[in-house]
């Protein structure tokens, strides 16, 4: 069983995953905007190509003649992907759910609507005052989101009216595409916001890790730490959720599905149908088979018979603070690997920007989440990166 696979996104979480689909003796293509980015390094061939241009997407397929196409980001013209599904090329995890979790309209209305599960009370806008009228029915503070967007970008949250129209302008920024509408949500009271990651097989029943507590700035998560220690009906409630949703949305992988949780219980948040970022935690050795191996195993139809918990660890993002084009160099390494429980990911990245994640920090062990956390934050602060 050898396939041919198509990566478009070559970032650490794909290089990640190209790692372990190697190891399950797979050709990888990795695509992405830029040459020597992660994936790159670890693949067997690349392409550099815009992926929202259709036309170079179209021509990368037909070049290469895939026998499963991956989405790594999500500034891909997903819409062919209904075309290479319909040629017989298996899309990860389904072109519906490439498509539906690109648009955030289209995945809450599914959610909400079709599925059923709880969510925060919402409205759409394609202009400032239909936002108006999205914040006069939401409340205050409510969040805004543009429908199509990466890593946080353009969201905000609106606390007063004067906030409004810097929102939108700040939305409209962060737009992806020429798709110029926003998303208005409800501020939900929450305690806490987990990823749970969901495993759904072409041959095997929907698995789910150990939930991931994570903290948020700018959108981009900072540390994440698992298992996140929860009510076990919250836990089985977001479960419930999950498995609803992913099948609804079909196909085989590992989601990221993200809940707001709240004495109340579990509310739907958003939903990536790839490894998750938060997910890196799973690199600290916390389960059997880290997120990218159950990834790996569930697009290509091996088993996964049980994910098992083995330790509590945490991770930490190591960021950049300015800009350069040249490839970075790391200090700090020696420090944190005196640890026997530490471990350190470089991503391999070629240049630098202020925000851009260059490394994490791992953290494994018997202690408590709370102090792996701290000890992840202290190697990351350690790691300098240098020039």
């Amino acid at each position: 069983m050898k396939f041919k696979i198509l990566l478009l996104g070559s970032g650490e979480l794909g290089k990640e995953f190209a790692i372990a689909a190697k190891r399950y003796g797979q050709t990888v293509i990795a695509v992405d905007s830029y040459a020597g980015a992660p994936a790159m390094q670890v693949a067997d061939q690349f392409e550099v190509i815009d992926m929202l241009d259709a036309a170079a997407l179209d021509m990368v397929v037909a070049k290469h003649q895939p026998n499963i196409i991956v989405p790594e980001i999500e500034a891909i013209r997903t819409e062919r992907f209904y075309d290479y599904e319909a040629q017989g090329i298996q899309v990860v995890p389904s072109a519906k759910a490439a498509n539906f979790t690109m648009n955030r309209k289209a995945i809450r209305d599914l959610a909400a609507q079709e599925v059923g599960v709880r969510t925060a009370p919402y409205r759409y806008a394609t202009s400032l005052e239909e936002l108006k009228q999205g914040v006069a029915f939401c409340g205050y503070p409510c969040v805004v989101k543009p429908l199509m967007s990466s890593s946080g970008k353009g969201q905000s949250v609106i606390r007063t009216e004067a906030d409004i129209e810097t929102a939108w302008t700040y939305a409209m920024e962060g737009s992806r595409g020429d798709l110029k509408e926003v998303i208005v949500e409800g501020f939900i009271n929450f305690d806490y916001e987990i990823t749970l990651l969901t495993v759904t097989q072409q041959n095997g029943p929907t698995l789910f890790c150990a939930p991931i507590g994570h903290r948020q700035e700018r959108g981009d998560y900072q540390e994440s730490w698992q298992p996140m220690p929860m009510n076990p009906d919250h836990l089985a409630e977001a479960q419930d959720m999950a498995a609803r949703v992913t099948k609804e949305l079909g196909g085989a992988g590992i989601w990221g599905v993200e809940f707001f949780i709240t004495p109340e219980g579990a509310y739907f948040s958003e939903l990536s149908p790839r490894p998750h970022d938060t997910g890196m935690v799973t690199l600290a050795g916390t389960q059997n088979l880290n997120e990218f191996e159950l990834h790996a195993r569930a697009v290509l139809g091996l088993p996964i018979s049980e994910i098992r918990q083995l330790q509590n660890g945490a991770s930490a993002v190591v960021l950049a603070q300015h800009n350069s084009n040249s490839a970075p160099s790391f200090a700090g390494l020696d420090l944190v690997l005196q640890d026997p429980n530490a471990e350190v990911r470089i991503f391999g990245k070629p240049t630098m920007r202020p925000y851009r994640r260059m490394a994490v920090a791992l953290r494994f062990g018997t202690e408590p989440v709370e102090e792996l956390v701290q000890k992840a934050k202290l190697d990351a602060a350690t790691i300098q990166i240098l020039e």
